[in-house]
């Protein structure tokens, strides 16, 4: 019988930028004080992370990001309730660079392609 290749999450590593964390810490921050929602912060944020996971499993899955378009389709985006987790993949590894409510305008999103 033949061998079959697995991908396992330990084929990609993952970076989550400083942009992606002020993001997710806004989020958090608007939810619980501004909403005063503690709970639901803590609940919105976990999401998150437990969707970045998931990224990191097999990234190609997801959607190109419409804004970001490539020839090499490298930037991707995951829906997480509200909020898109733009993504990009750069060989073997993954780079989080931002959460942004989906309501908002691409023009939000473009400036995600110059973080490094």
């Amino acid at each position: 019988m033949g061998k079959q290749e697995e991908k396992t999450s330990s084929t990609y590593s993952l970076r989550i930028s400083e942009n992606a964390y002020q993001n997710i810490d806004d989020i958090a921050e608007f939810i619980a004080f501004i909403n005063h929602q503690p709970q639901n912060a803590i609940m919105v944020v976990d999401g998150i992370f437990d969707t970045i996971d998931l990224i990191q499993l097999n990234p190609f899955v997801y959607k190109e990001c419409a804004e970001l378009k490539t020839i090499t389709k490298i930037y991707r985006q995951v829906l997480y309730k509200s909020w898109l987790i733009i993504f990009k993949i750069k060989g073997i590894e993954i780079v989080i660079l931002g959460v942004i409510y989906g309501g908002r305008h691409s023009k939000k999103i473009k400036p995600l392609k110059k973080i490094k």
